[in-house]
């Protein structure tokens, strides 16, 4: 993580998009790595946005949003894993359950469910200091899709990336490294997730930056 906020330093982000934040996992890890600007966080499970809104009420930079992030409006079924950060709207493999048995689904629940672009037209946005991560446990693709507005100028894209079927249907690594690509970003950084019994890894998270955002040899970098 403090690898990633010099990034968001090189890069003059003022504004993190956390979607799929659970409890605030990430946007707690971001402000122990020093981050202190904004950071508006996208949860859809009503047990995990009351430990997400929890932490956000501490801090006047943080807010919370009740919502999963997809390419339509309306609402949707999500499955609920035990752990509940694998939780997702769509239906898990074997692949996943057998290297992570404490993913396996629980429930189901109905959880509405936005655009991006949608969500944001009025809060102020400004693309090119903005990181989007994205920790959508498969829906990456549909989540990217309903971003659109957002996509063409931003600076920075944090993906949970697959390098097997975790979950039926989802766009794999190559896929989304390809999406990326044809928004102008670029594959930065990468961070191991979770492997197999035998050490394949079957996950990480990935970082693509609009490397023209980064400052040129010499220049100062401005928090």
């Amino acid at each position: 993580m403090k690898r990633l906020q010099r990034t968001l330093r090189a890069l003059r982000i003022s504004t993190v998009l956390d979607v799929g934040a659970n409890a605030g996992q990430f946007g707690s890890l971001l402000r122990s790595a020093g981050y202190e600007r904004r950071i508006d966080s996208f949860e859809p499970l009503p047990d995990a946005y009351a430990a997400l809104s929890r932490r956000a009420a501490r801090d006047t930079g943080w807010t919370a949003h009740n919502s999963a992030i997809g390419d339509s409006t309306g609402s949707v079924t999500m499955n609920i894993s035990r752990n509940s950060y694998s939780s997702s709207i769509l239906p898990m493999t074997s692949t996943h359950l057998d290297a992570a048995p404490n993913s396996r689904v629980v429930a189901t629940i109905e959880v509405p469910i936005h655009r991006l672009d949608d969500l944001t037209q009025s809060m102020g946005i400004a693309p090119q200091s903005t990181l989007l991560k994205i920790d959508t446990q498969g829906y990456e693709s549909q989540a990217i899709r309903g971003a659109e507005r957002l996509m063409v100028d931003i600076a920075a894209v944090q993906l949970e990336l697959s390098m097997v079927n975790l979950y039926e249907g989802q766009d794999l690594f190559d896929d989304l490294r390809r999406m990326m690509a044809d928004y102008g970003l670029d594959l930065f950084s990468i961070e191991p997730g979770i492997a197999d019994e035998q050490g394949r890894m079957l996950q990480c998270d990935g970082l693509f930056i609009r490397e023209a955002l980064l400052p040129t040899a010499g220049e100062p970098v401005v928090a």
